[in-house]
């Protein structure tokens, strides 16, 4: 007899009669199977009632240190044949790596004997001496006391060699005048005593230079007593959380279906990273996965969900189903789903393959074209297809770089292309100059209050997420846009968007994140819902002719 599984979950209605997933999600790109939205559902259920512990997922307007959390759910076959699920979370919950029904961590940094907790106790003890050390009042007086010596020297010796050009002046003008009103013998003894006042005063500036010298140099050696054992206590430091940290990648271990262990050290050895970076393996999938071959379970499909407010930088929608992210993940699933039948892989499919370029406006030295929705701009790592090996095939003779401007592979619009070098050299600097102006039409999910407005967020790459973007104030790009509503109808809203810069995805997170407009666009399967497409498209553009300089105005409305 199967003793109780308290992570399997058996659904709390009869499932008999629904199909069941033929493949393994694809975790990167994914719409849920119904067994898992149910799943899922029944899972968010739980979160509203349970009353077993406490977070503050902000969702009650408590948003002080609110913190929302990415669930998984894994739906699963265990071996008694039952069909059910296993929840998950990652990282931490309620401050905890072990709650009921959840499944636990792959390996738990928390528990009492970890060695975790010891090295941390470690590292704590080195900060706050540390810490002691760089408070210290005696080395902050030391600190001032070595400022006060610098300034008090420079004034001295500033003093002292302003001093010896007023000297030498004089000596010069004394000079002048003994050459004329003097005989030969005593002109020569005149010239040697000015001469030994130019060294006596040469000689005081030396002095006054060592002997502030060494006044400065003791301080600094005193100070140094602080700085040499704090770079001392410092290096100490890297070496315990290096050895820590390597400590913790070895303890890591993920299986497969086929019962092989790698941890993370040997996962990440080949990627881009080439160690794992901070939180790997805590995510929600892996330990659902490892959970699942730990205990003899068939994995048969899975599904991530946001739960709570969303971050400051990152964009998650409460309730938003999202893919597995990239950096942290990618390498551990490569491992744990290898021997794992799955679905194909969107990403690499050409949605664009059958849509055609229709060209607006061509002459000798330039195209205007309206790219079709789904094409990229230029060819991607896994599909050549793309504006650009388009236009080079069918204008064989252009010699200029063809794509002066890009738009985002979802995005339909228009777009320049120049035939010339001249043409892509005067158009570039155009779009360098910010002189080119853009609209954009969009649909949003929600009723927009405003009219217009202007959004001021700065973006960067997500390094462990890529191509997505995050908002960051200390490293992002300066990224500002101006918006107009167009009208409303049926919870939506249509605006016109004036970039202002021209940042990856800018108009996407202005639109979505919650100090931007707070409302995806239709269709955005990066920050938003999926739909049949992105309903964002670049209507108008206005611009320099590249080679006459006329004014030139091009529009195509969207067709949404």
């Amino acid at each position: 007899m199967l003793l109780p599984d308290h992570c399997f979950t058996s659904f709390n209605k009869s499932i008999a009669g629904d199909d069941l997933p033929e493949k393994f999600t694809f975790p990167f790109y994914y719409q849920p199977h119904p067994l898992c939205l149910l799943a899922a559902k029944e899972l968010q259920n739980y979160l509203q009632s349970q009353t077993e512990w406490q977070h503050n997922f902000g969702l009650t307007g408590e948003m002080e240190a609110a913190i929302g959390k990415m669930f998984g759910v894994l739906l699963v076959e265990n071996k008694a044949g039952e069909l059910g699920y296993l929840s998950a979370f990652s990282g931490k919950l309620a401050e905890k790596n072990l709650l009921p029904k959840f499944v636990p961590p792959v390996y738990d940094l928390l528990a009492d004997d970890s060695f975790f907790i010891e090295g941390q106790v470690k590292i704590n003890q080195i900060n706050k001496q540390i810490e002691a050390l760089e408070s210290n009042p005696n080395k902050g007086e030391l600190e001032q006391y070595l400022v006060n010596e610098v300034n008090e020297s420079s004034i001295e010796i500033k003093e002292q060699r302003e001093k010896i050009i007023a000297g030498r002046k004089n000596r010069k003008l004394q000079r002048a005048h003994a050459s004329d009103t003097l005989n030969e013998v005593d002109f020569v003894k005149i010239t040697e005593k000015l001469a030994e006042e130019s060294i006596k005063e040469k000689l005081q500036l030396r002095d006054l230079n060592r002997y502030w010298q060494t006044r400065i140099e003791g301080v600094e050696n005193k100070i140094e007593l602080f700085t040499s054992e704090i770079l001392h206590l410092k290096n100490q430091r890297k070496e315990l959380s290096s050895a820590l940290q390597n400590k913790i990648f070895q303890q890591y271990q993920f299986l497969n279906i086929r019962g092989e262990l790698k941890n993370l050290s040997q996962i990440f050895l080949g990627s881009a990273f080439g160690v794992p970076p901070a939180g790997a393996g805590e995510c929600a999938l892996p330990k659902l996965l490892q959970y699942a071959f730990e205990h003899q379970m068939q994995p048969l499909a899975m599904a991530e969900f946001w739960w709570g407010a969303s971050p400051k930088s990152e964009i998650r929608k409460h309730l938003n189903f999202y893919p597995s992210c990239l950096g942290k993940c990618q390498p551990i699933l490569a491992h744990m789903l290898d021997g794992v039948e799955m679905d194909e892989n969107a990403l690499l499919i050409n949605s664009a393959q059958d849509k055609s370029i229709e060209i607006i406006y061509e002459d000798e030295v330039m195209l205007v074209i309206n790219k079709p929705a789904e094409l990229l701009s230029v060819p991607g790592k896994e599909i050549v297809d793309s504006v650009y090996q388009r236009i080079r095939q069918s204008y064989p003779k252009a010699t200029g770089a063809l794509i002066v401007h890009r738009l985002d592979m979802a995005t339909s619009g228009i777009m320049l292309l120049a035939l010339t070098k001249e043409a892509n050299k005067k158009l570039q600097k155009q779009f360098i100059k910010r002189t080119v102006k853009k609209r954009y039409v969009a649909l949003l999910e929600g009723c927009l209050k405003e009219e217009s407005g202007i959004i001021n967020l700065p973006l960067r790459g997500d390094l462990d997420d890529r191509p997505r973007q995050l908002v960051c104030y200390e490293q992002g790009k300066s990224a500002q846009t101006e918006w107009q509503v167009i009208g409303r109808e049926n919870n939506r809203t249509k605006v016109y968007f004036y970039p202002v810069t021209g940042r990856t995805h800018q108009l996407r997170v202005h639109s979505a994140h919650v100090n931007g407009l707070n409302m995806p666009i239709v269709g955005d399967d990066l920050y938003g819902d999926k739909s049949n497409r992105l309903y964002l498209h670049a209507e108008s553009i206005e611009f320099n002719h590249p080679i006459t300089g006329e004014l030139m105005r091009i529009t195509k409305e969207a067709e949404f």
